[in-house]
């Protein structure tokens, strides 16, 4: 039977990890057998003199360790099976990252409160952030510092925005999408840190410092030619030029007086990578700060969500798929399965067609049933608008069809369900702003059993794949 291997970076390596092969030969080291598990700290530390990676065995590791690793090997295609005699030097499959779990406070933060009473707010909050950000940009531009503690005003501000409600200022992220990129994807990708960092429970300092990090970390771009930032497919030495924005941003972040040192680490690491692919340094697993891994994960969720250049955003699920074949590579999987149970399969503002093919959008989510949030529907089952918007509440309406069943009624149609996200360019008819307005949110929130109407039945179902099914369901 061949040997499963998988290469092991030698600060990643645990005990109870067979080691079978080195990066050199074992002669060259003062290791007497060839092949070892690895029992005390003093191996560890051998190992880490004498190499910069091993192979390890993940059917003989025991404990722990052989459960990580072979959970690993099984999710990820960083296994390798040799085929023959082959030199330790040879190409081979990367090396697998081992990070700490993240502690996850489920309760950290008071329960939401319903989206319509703070929409007002965090609309206002946005504005003056985006008017902000511009006006911050210039003063940066003109006389090269920024005004540090007014941002962090406005930051502190949509944090306790969005600790009282998520839902509103996911709202916000999604309908401003179409603005200027720049400072849009600053603000947008602010708003998912903080409803990132609100899910798994940071405190408000933490929450302020990645809010605060997330929008300031693309300033160094300002020293990059436009050519360059608005490539949509970059030469290797405009790839390399584009990198260096990090640096700049770094530079003109800890010439402003006043700013935390946290924020500039935030900036620094945000860009690098789980598995040592990114840059600037090419850290790797948990040399990476905790909060720079969230900011680089919401960084890449907007930009798949936002592509520079399209005319419209793409579905969240197409971002999120995007996103899940990441983890355990590019970004630590626990944190990517947080992020998407902290925003859900289909974000406050997705454009979303019913089992009953009806189109509407979400308008709030359903915190411990995410695939259940309530929705706004625009359109029938003929992608004809109806006179009024309805609004629907997908768990409230599963809840009230068990209670029937249990008395032993059956319900006149089966249970909804999202079949599908859709293109936010699809049914230009259902209007983001429009549905959005308070006048609407009150009416429709505050309605009582609003929802439960008699929508056509159909028995389509959910194209929802397994995996994010179990995840949020």
């Amino acid at each position: 039977m061949a040997i499963e291997e998988a290469k092991v970076y030698v600060e990643d390596l645990q005990r109870g990890m067979y080691v079978s092969r080195l990066d050199q030969p074992w002669t060259r080291t003062p290791f007497a057998l060839q092949g070892f598990y690895i029992r005390d700290l003093e191996e560890l530390r051998q190992l880490q003199r004498y190499c910069r990676f091993v192979y390890v065995d993940v059917v003989k590791s025991v404990g722990d360790a052989g459960i990580q690793l072979r959970k690993m090997t099984r999710s990820t295609a960083a296994v390798e099976k040799p085929r023959g005699v082959r030199s330790p030097r040879d190409p081979v499959a990367p090396a697998l990252t081992f990070c700490r779990p993240v502690q996850v406070r489920r309760d950290a933060h008071p329960k939401p409160i319903p989206a319509h009473k703070e929409a007002a707010k965090a609309e206002k909050l946005y504005r003056e952030l985006a008017i902000g950000m511009e006006e911050a940009m210039r003063q940066l531009v003109a006389e090269g510092r920024l005004p540090i503690n007014q941002i962090k005003g406005s930051m502190e501000q949509m944090v306790d925005s969005i600790i009282r409600c998520p839902d509103a200022s996911a709202w916000l992220a999604r309908m401003h999408a179409m603005d200027e990129y720049t400072y849009r994807h600053s603000i947008r990708t602010s708003i998912w840190a903080l409803l990132f960092g609100r899910h798994i429970g940071l405190c408000r300092d933490n929450l302020i410092r990645l809010g605060l990090a997330a929008l300031l970390k693309d300033v160094g771009k300002l020293r990059l030619s436009e050519e360059t930032v608005k490539a949509a497919e970059r030469t290797a030495r405009q790839e390399l030029e584009y990198r260096k924005f990090v640096g700049y941003s770094v530079t003109m972040l800890s010439a402003s007086p006043g700013i935390d040192p946290e924020i500039i680490k935030i900036v620094r690491c945000h860009r690098e990578q789980h598995d040592g692919s990114g840059y600037p340094a090419g850290l790797r697993g948990d040399k990476i700060p905790v909060l720079a891994r969230m900011c680089g994960i919401v960084t890449f969720y907007d930009e798949a969500t936002n592509p520079r250049g399209a005319q419209f955003p793409v579905a969240a699920s197409r971002a999120v798929a995007a996103l899940y074949s990441l983890r355990g590579r590019s970004y630590q999987e626990q944190l990517v399965v947080e992020f998407i149970q902290a925003i859900g399969l289909y974000p406050t503002g997705t454009k979303v067609e019913l089992s009953t093919g009806e189109v509407g959008m979400v308008l709030e989510q359903t915190y411990k049933r995410r695939l259940k949030p309530k929705v706004m529907v625009v359109l029938d089952q003929n992608k004809q608008r109806l006179p009024k918007p309805r609004l629907l509440d997908l768990a409230a309406d599963d809840d009230h069809k068990d209670r029937l069943l249990a008395r032993g009624k059956l319900p006149a149609e089966e249970k909804i369900t999202i079949a599908r996200d859709l293109e936010p360019s699809r049914f230009p008819e259902v209007d983001t702003a429009a549905i959005q307005a308070a006048n609407v949110l009150t009416l429709t929130l505050g309605s009582g059993r609003a929802g439960f109407g008699q929508p056509p039945a159909n028995n389509s179902g959910s194209r929802l794949p397994g995996f994010f099914s179990r995840l949020l369901g």
